[in-house]
C-alpha cells in the first residue's frame, strides 16, 4: 500500500508540471520538451510497477496457465490477437516467460492511456491524476488484454468527438472508429458492445432518450433470465464456468454508481458552460466557434448510460465489463468540464478543483483498502526481483 501512495504522489507531482499551453506549438520547443520529458517519466514510473509485479492481480495465475496453453497450441478461449503476441512473445525469448508477457501488456496499456491523455484531454495533469486516484491504473493488473482493448475504446473516441464541418472527414472518422474497435475485438471481444454504445453516446440527447434507455434498463430487469441466455449465445465460452455464477448486487456497484452521480451532478452544474458552452478551435489558421462541447457532452452521456447499465443490470455477470467502457471516458470528461469553467469563470473552476481533490482523495483511500479483495487482489504488491519463485499454478491462491 505505501508503494502505491508513494507512486501516485510521484506521478501528480510530476504531472503537475505539464504545461498544457505546450502542446499547441508546432515545433519542438523548451516546454513541449520538457512535457516530453515528464511524460516519459510517468510512463517508466507506471510501466515498472506494472510490469516487475508477480503474483500481483486476480487472473495472474490464470494468466500463467492460459498462455502456456496458447504456446503449446492447447485449447484456449482467448481471442487470436491477444495468442498470437503471446506465441510472438514466447517464441522471440525461448521460453514460456510471462514475466515478459505482463511488462510487454504493461508498456501497451500504460503508453496507449498517457497517448489518449495527451492528444484527447483537456487537462493531461487532471487526466493522470484521475487515472491513479479512481483505480483504473491499478486495476490495469487485471484481465491484461480487457484493459488493452479498454485503453483503445477510449482512444477510438477522438475519431467521434473531433469537430469538423467536412462530411467525408466524418466518413473517414467513422471507418478510424470501426478499425480500432476491431482490432481491440482481437483482444478482448467485448469491445465490440462499444460500437452501438458510443455512436448512440455521440448524438445530442433528448429527455426521450433518456426516457427510453431508462424503460429499456427495468424491461432488462424482467426479461433477465431470456437476457443472460442471450449473452452465453454471444460467449459461449462462459457457459457452466465460474464466470457466470459473479453475479454481483446493487450494493456493490453502489460506489461506482455514486462515482457516476457526482460527475453527472458535475455536469449539471456547469452544464451551459461545460456542455452548451461555445467550443473554439483553430484550425489551420482560421479560428472557429462552435456552439456546444461535443466530447464532453459524448462522456457526459456514457456516464448517463452507465448509471441504467449498473442500477438495471446488477445481476448479469460481469456487468463491469460493459461498464468500464462507459465510466472510463470521464478520465477525459472531468478534465473538460474543469477547463470549459476556467474559461468562464476561474473561481468557480478553483472552487471545483478543490472539491475533486477531496472527493479523489476519499475514493482512492476507500480503493486502497478494497484493493486486497477477490476480484482485485493488486495488494500486497509482490515483485520478482525479490522472489526465485517464477512459476504458477492455476490453483494457487495469493
Amino acid at each position: 500500500m505505501i508503494l502505491y501512495i508513494l507512486v501516485t504522489l510521484a506521478c501528480i507531482v510530476i504531472a503537475a508540471g505539464i504545461k498544457q499551453t505546450a502542446y499547441s506549438d508546432s515545433i519542438l520547443t523548451v516546454g513541449r520538451a520538457k512535457n516530453m520529458a515528464r511524460m516519459g517519466l510517468i510512463f517508466m514510473i507506471l510501466f515498472l510497477v506494472a510490469a516487475l509485479r508477480i503474483e500481483v492481480g486476480n487472473d495472474y495465475g490464470t494468466y500463467v496457465v492460459t498462455c502456456h496453453e496458447i504456446f503449446q497450441r492447447g485449447y484456449v478461449v482467448t481471442e487470436p490477437g491477444f495468442n498470437l503476441i503471446v506465441r510472438i512473445l514466447y517464441t522471440l525469448s525461448g521460453s514460456e516467460n510471462h514475466i515478459l508477457m505482463f511488462a510487454f501488456f504493461a508498456a501497451i496499456i500504460v503508453g496507449l492511456f498517457l497517448k489518449c491523455f495527451r492528444d484527447q484531454s483537456e487537462s493531461v495533469f487532471w487526466s493522470v491524476v484521475l487515472f491513479i486516484l479512481l483505480g483504473v491504473y491499478f486495476r490495469s493488473f487485471n484481465t491484461v488484454r480487457y484493459y488493452l482493448a479498454l485503453a483503445m475504446a477510449l482512444y477510438s473516441l477522438r475519431y467521434l468527438t473531433e469537430i469538423t464541418d467536412d462530411k467525408s472527414v466524418k466518413v473517414q472518422n467513422l471507418i478510424k472508429f470501426l478499425v480500432v474497435i476491431l482490432i481491440a475485438a482481437t483482444m478482448h471481444k467485448s469491445v465490440l458492445a462499444v460500437i452501438p454504445m458510443y455512436l448512440l453516446a455521440a448524438v445530442k440527447w433528448n429527455k426521450w432518450v433518456i426516457g427510453a434507455l431508462g424503460v429499456l434498463g427495468f424491461v432488462g430487469i424482467v426479461l433477465k433470465d431470456k437476457l443472460i441466455e442471450l449473452a452465453l449465445i454471444l460467449y459461449p465460452s462462459y457457459r457452466d464456468t465460474i464466470y457466470i455464477e459473479q453475479t454481483g448486487s446493487l450494493r456493490e456497484n453502489l460506489p461506482i454508481i455514486g462515482r457516476c452521480i457526482l460527475v453527472l451532478v458535475l455536469c449539471a452544474i456547469t452544464y451551459k458552460t461545460s456542455i452548451e458552452g461555445k467550443d473554439i478551435r483553430k484550425t489551420d489558421g482560421q479560428t472557429r466557434i462552435y456552439t456546444g462541447r461535443i466530447a464532453n457532452r459524448t462522456y457526459m452521456n456514457l456516464s448517463i448510460m452507465a448509471v441504467i447499465l449498473y442500477v438495471t443490470t446488477w445481476w448479469l455477470p460481469l456487468v463491469t465489463r460493459f461498464g468500464y467502457y462507459m465510466i472510463t471516458p470521464q478520465l477525459l470528461l472531468i478534465p473538460g468540464v474543469l477547463h470549459s469553467v476556467e474559461e468562464s469563470d476561474p473561481k468557480k473552476a478553483d472552487k471545483l478543483k478543490w472539491a475533486l481533490c477531496i472527493v479523489a482523495a476519499l475514493y482512492f483511500a476507500y480503493f486502497l483498502m478494497t484493493a486486497d479483495r477477490e476480484g482485485v487482489r493488486v495488494l500486497p504488491y509482490k515483485s520478482w526481483l525479490f522472489t526465485d519463485r517464477y512459476w504458477l499454478n492455476q490453483t494457487d491462491t495469493f
